[in-house]
């Protein structure tokens, strides 16, 4: 896996690559800036970009303008944005803008490798990464009419993983529970959500996520 890191810090920025030089990542290229990752995109064509959401020059959403700008030049390109702190705002304009080949984690998550790579293979292979506190944050919102009082607690343990951006195996597995009980569980909570069941991993996730996000006070 090839993998292009941008973060205008130098120490984050070589910890990210130290890290995943370690496990057998092929780092093949570093940027301080949007504007210099961008040249080394089209030049390396990496498998997956993992870029900071603020960075120079005014570090508000400059990393999500650049994850935008080169999913649209290169569509086949992953990006990871990570972020310093929880901004579901900025986390769901990434997912809705570009939803394929997309993930969103909070830089807390850097200090395991294990679910770092994960996010990187899992992106590579054209699925959707949302941070677990994202979600936690969605699912605990109050609303006026409260549609999760449907689920059981299985049903609500299930949701959050799709959610995440999991497909149905890798739930089962999480889950330990067959695959087939774990589709039902699946078909189940997007009638109750009056939601359209769809194959695409990307799709899922968004049908999900603006569901939780609607209707909260």
């Amino acid at each position: 896996m090839r993998v292009i890191v941008a973060d205008d810090s130098m120490l984050t920025r070589e910890g990210i690559v130290r890290m995943l030089r370690e496990v057998g990542v092929d780092v093949v290229a570093q940027a301080c800036d949007a504007d210099s990752l961008a040249a080394l995109v089209d030049e390396h064509r990496p498998d997956v970009v993992v870029v900071d959401i603020k960075m120079p020059p005014t570090f508000s959403d400059e990393g999500l303008v650049a994850a935008a700008a080169i999913r649209a030049r290169h569509p086949d390109i992953g990006v990871l944005v990570l972020s310093q702190y929880l901004e579901t705002a900025y986390a769901m304009r990434l997912i809705e803008e570009v939803p394929e080949r997309t993930g969103y984690l909070l830089k807390d998550r850097l200090a395991d490798i294990v679910i770092l790579v994960d996010a990187l293979r899992r992106i590579r292979d054209g699925e959707t990464v949302i941070d677990p506190t994202i979600v936690s944050r969605l699912l605990g919102r109050r609303r006026r009419r409260d549609p999760l009082e449907a689920l059981s607690a299985r049903e609500r343990g299930v949701l959050a993983l799709v959610a995440e951006g999991l497909s149905n195996r890798a739930i089962a597995a999480r889950l330990s529970i067959a695959e087939r009980t774990l589709e039902t569980h699946v078909s189940n909570i997007f009638t109750k959500f009056g939601l359209s069941e769809d194959a695409s991993s990307h799709r899922r996730v968004l049908a999900v996520l603006r569901f939780l996000r609607a209707d909260g006070e």
